[in-house]
């Protein structure tokens, strides 16, 4: 199922604690905790027919540009955001415990 990466909309779901990208009745999502200064990156998930299509690198770049914009020292504890935060020197800085 091929999709326009541009026209996908991320939104922060404050009650499920993730942010969110809908794709027709299914959901792609990162989910977080907040620990004071911190915002910890625990979970990603992407629907197998959405895969390889770089709705998780656009999940992972907008959670990211947030932590930052909002001062959060970020945790990478999924592995996907994790490998992400690597490949984009920008977000190192960012990384607890720096």
């Amino acid at each position: 199922m091929n999709i326009d990466i541009e026209k996908l909309e991320v939104r922060q779901n404050e009650e499920e604690k993730r942010f969110e990208i809908k794709l027709g009745h299914q959901m792609a999502f990162v989910e977080y905790m907040l620990a004071g200064p911190n915002i910890i990156f625990t979970h990603t998930e992407v629907p197998v027919a959405f895969e390889g299509q770089g709705v998780g690198n656009k999940l992972a770049k907008y959670v990211l540009d947030f932590a930052v914009e909002k001062g959060y020292k970020i945790q990478p504890l999924c592995p996907f955001i994790n490998a992400y935060v690597k490949r984009h020197p920008e977000y190192q800085p960012h990384v607890w415990p720096n």
